[in-house]
């Protein structure tokens, strides 16, 4: 528990430090994005989710150097390394996908485009060569009607690539408020953080209260009014650490049900062939209209459906969304032990 504990401090303080440091950087070299939710639309330092992943790698490393050098417990670290490199290679792919933005007009809004659709995931895939290549996870799975299947070679070389390519990318469809992807993040990281704690998987565990730590940190600089954008790269970050700790934990389960708010959110996508967003039309008042009317293409369409919010509000929303499922989690939890 105390090393855990350290290395959620250690991200949470390293993620404040490097934050500020990579404002300060991003802003001077251009790496900026429009915070489409603001009247004058300003420029703020895009990108977060770099900080984020050096701050939870900061927290990981601190978790290995204990279990080495007091503990002794070399054994599982080549697994926690696999997620570590996982995390950082989807980070870059994510952080190309920040750099490669341009700022566009659609209709009345400015939004930014990166990496092509078809692109992202063929990318993520590269990111899932580290747990391929240890066979991270239990080959074994329990499906519905089918029971217990094993599915041996298939399990590294097929399910952990698709898994980690599915969650990058849908979690990568929910977002654009200040504070929201970290807001969710921190949620479902707490969460799935304290079940690998229960279940005794402390590797897990450090991954996850690790990214708990550093999205923590991270959101003082995110919260409405931002100072720093989350960027595209966040996502894929925490994309990656989901998969990574859930893979490396045999937590596929607790993972779905954290993640069932994003999937819902592919459904209600596809249902625009990908082509809707997540954002709202600003009024004047600073409040949020849904962007297609009536029609739901997202869960910020349905919130802002619901009444006049602003910004912080919607992100308050989704946050409280994201903590219902995470209950389910406990829920599910409860009943397993």
């Amino acid at each position: 528990m105390l090393v855990i504990l350290g290395s959620f401090l250690i991200s949470f303080l390293t993620s404040i430090i490097l934050t500020k440091i990579f404002i300060a950087l991003f802003y001077r070299n251009n790496i900026i994005a429009l915070d489409l939710h603001k009247k004058d639309k300003p420029k703020v330092a895009n990108s977060g989710g770099i900080p984020v992943m050096f701050a939870a790698f900061f927290g990981m490393m601190f978790f290995a150097a204990i279990q080495t050098f007091v503990f002794s417990g070399e054994e599982n670290l080549v697994y926690l390394f696999s997620g570590v490199l996982t995390i950082l290679i989807i980070g870059l792919i994510g952080f190309f996908d920040d750099l490669n933005s341009k700022e566009v007009i659609e209709g009345k809004s400015e939004i930014r485009k990166g990496l092509k659709q078809w692109q992202k995931p063929l990318l993520t895939l590269l990111a899932a060569i580290p747990l391929m290549a240890v066979r991270a996870g239990n080959t074994s799975m329990t499906l519905p009607l089918l029971g217990s299947v094993d599915f041996g070679l298939l399990y590294p070389l097929l399910i952990v690539p698709i898994s980690l390519t599915v969650v990058s990318n849908v979690i990568n469809m929910l977002g654009g408020f200040n504070g929201s992807e970290a807001g969710m993040g921190s949620v479902y990281f707490f969460g799935l953080g304290v079940f690998a704690l229960v279940m005794g998987k402390l590797v897990s565990a450090a991954i996850f209260f690790s990214m708990f730590g550093a999205l923590i940190g991270f959101l003082k600089f995110n919260w409405p009014p931002a100072k720093m954008l989350s960027g595209d790269s966040i996502q894929y970050v925490m994309g990656a650490a989901v998969i990574s700790g859930a893979i490396l934990g045999d937590m596929e389960r607790a993972a779905f049900i954290v993640l069932i708010p994003f999937f819902i959110e592919a459904f209600l996508k596809l249902r625009s062939g990908l082509k809707a967003s997540c954002l709202g039309k600003l009024q004047k008042d600073g409040k949020l209209e849904p962007p297609y009317g009536k029609k739901i293409y997202s869960w910020t369409h349905i919130i802002m459906n619901l009444g006049r919010f602003t910004e912080k509000q919607v992100t308050i929303a989704l946050i409280l969304m994201e903590a219902v499922f995470c209950l389910l989690l406990f829920i599910y939890l409860y009943l397993i032990i």
